[in-house]
């Protein structure tokens, strides 16, 4: 079974790669998009924010970006192209995650294994707690591998990780 501080474990190693890879990037290196169909690093950012808004909901918490914010960077949202106004800047995204971070670690520390066990419905249908947020963990995953390509995008011809 996973645990709780799996889930907290697996949300701060991915904070901290996504820490890693946006080191001395800027907000243009960010709006920069790939010569093929994808999102910039500022979407994907944006795009793990709403993740981590869309596991505070399911756990009962207030979220973090707002409701505007949240539908930008959803799924199916459109591409974030140039000097949008609609979007959050390089600095506020990794603020925003940060703050994500901190309210679900609070909140998945303070939860017990019945709690993580609880049934309910989402987009997965019917399914635990647990499972639901593992699964959102797992998406998040997904993005921060991204972020690799991403930062080499912006000229960066390093490893970091």
């Amino acid at each position: 079974m996973i645990t709780a501080t799996d889930l907290i474990g697996a949300l701060e190693r991915n904070l901290g790669i996504i820490k890693a890879q946006t080191q001395g990037l800027s907000h243009a290196d960010s709006l920069l998009q790939l010569p093929f169909r994808g999102n910039c690093l500022n979407w994907v950012l944006g795009h793990i924010a709403d993740n981590r808004n869309t596991m505070l909901r399911f756990l009962g918490e207030e979220a973090i970006l707002s409701e505007a914010h949240a539908k930008r960077y959803g799924y199916n949202s459109e591409p974030v192209c140039g000097g949008a106004d609609d979007i959050l800047t390089l600095e506020q995204l990794l603020m925003v995650l940060e703050q994500g971070q901190s309210a679900l670690a609070a909140k998945l520390q303070e939860m017990t294994v019945e709690e993580l066990a609880r049934e309910v419905q989402s987009f997965l249908g019917t399914t635990t707690l647990g499972q639901l947020i593992f699964f959102l963990c797992w998406h998040e995953s997904y993005h921060t591998g991204q972020t690799e390509a991403l930062r080499q995008l912006a000229g960066k011809n390093d490893k970091v990780i």
